[in-house]
């Protein structure tokens, strides 16, 4: 039994829950090392007290779990099998009755929830998210070796990036250049879709990349993350193509002392309120407050945006093995948008940055 799961068992048994139905792919990633995308079908671990858990994934992945180092059983099923009569007598094998279930509400759908409320009648649900959560906060050593490759590849990226900038090319053509090169680096796949947004469209913070042609003069936005071996990376910079402004200069300057202050801030028992709410109050004070309208950062792990929130209102206190990280921006309508990223690590004594592309203003003439 792996040490993930041990911790899940023991947190069913103090809160005297019957069992466990994990079914975000994130979280079966995590607790089993087995990596599925599932689309339609039903993916799910049963994680019971004091009985055997047991998988449940399409009959063609089973070899696919086993080599990841599945070693329980795997209720396997076909396109045609009644698998939700399975699963019910996979849980009776172990249970004679489920009084409670503890479940991902965030992520069961409405249909799955009703098949398990029928078969399992008179059982209640509470939220399985606080333990998962709390689990995957703080990373251990082999998270932390993956996501600072995950990082250095992000870094290539930004550079692969920057180096195709000129004029008349468009923000697509970009993407296209960059997901090239990281493939041939071995990633199988981006963090999320991969943003280039140059000029007007860099201050829409998640706006969509298309045929814009870049032109001198202008602020390009590349906010991109790789994956590597089920982890995630995030960065984001800000490159100039030219001579640029010297209100979209204050503006790079603010953010970058939003950033570095945050960044040099972070340590063990710090509030993540106070780390948001630091670098909002540099923006603020530049006359910019209006134009910051999200959150300082995110957790970053398995998933590109996981727990914790870095939000002016979250006083959860930072602890020593814990990635997220730190964005400001400002974005103003047909004047500039502006944002620089990081993933962080919090260690015993402070922090370690896990990205390092350089963040003083990048010119490309």
């Amino acid at each position: 039994m792996n040490q993930r799961l041990t911790k899940l068992i023991a947190w069913l048994k103090q809160e005297q829950v019957d069992a466990a139905f994990i079914t975000s792919p994130d979280n079966v990633f995590y607790l089993t090392g087995f990596h599925s995308d599932p689309h339609e079908r039903l993916l799910a671990l049963a994680v019971f007290p004091n009985a055997e858990p047991f998988l449940v994934c399409p009959k063609m992945e089973e070899l696919d779990a086993k080599n990841a180092g599945w070693e329980h059983e795997i209720l396997g099923y076909n396109d045609t099998d009644p698998t939700w009569e399975l699963v019910d007598k996979f849980v009776q094998k172990r249970v004679n009755k489920v009084n409670t279930w503890a479940v991902e509400k965030e992520h069961l759908n409405v249909e799955r929830y009703e098949e398990l409320s029928q078969r399992f009648n008179g059982a209640s649900f509470i939220r399985a998210e606080q333990i998962l959560n709390e689990l995957r906060m703080v990373k251990d050593e082999q998270e932390i070796a993956l996501l600072k490759k995950a990082c250095e590849l992000a870094d290539f990226a930004v550079q692969v990036g920057m180096n195709e900038i000129a004029e008349g090319k468009t923000e697509l053509d970009i993407i296209a250049a960059i997901e090239y090169e990281v493939k041939k680096k071995g990633v199988s796949g981006m963090s999320f879709d991969t943003m280039v947004l140059t000029g007007a469209n860099a201050a829409m913070p998640h706006g969509t990349p298309g045929l814009t042609k870049i032109k001198k003069g202008d602020l390009v936005l590349f906010d991109l993350g790789v994956i590597y071996e089920g982890y995630c990376s995030d960065i984001t910079r800000t490159i100039a193509f030219g001579d640029i402004s010297e209100e979209q200069a204050r503006i790079y300057n603010t953010v970058l002392q939003a950033e570095e202050t945050a960044l040099k801030a972070v340590k063990p028992g710090m509030k993540a309120s106070e780390l948001d709410l630091m670098a909002r109050k540099i923006i603020e004070d530049a006359g910019y407050g209006d134009f910051f309208p999200h959150r300082l950062g995110h957790g970053l792990g398995i998933s590109v945006h996981e727990f914790p929130s870095m939000t002016a209102t979250n006083d959860l206190e930072l602890r020593s093995g814990m990635v997220f990280t730190i964005e400001p921006g400002i974005y103003v309508p047909n004047v500039a948008g502006v944002r620089i990223e990081d993933d962080v690590l919090v260690t015993e004594n402070g922090v370690e940055v896990l990205t390092s592309f350089p963040k003083s203003l990048q010119i490309v003439e």
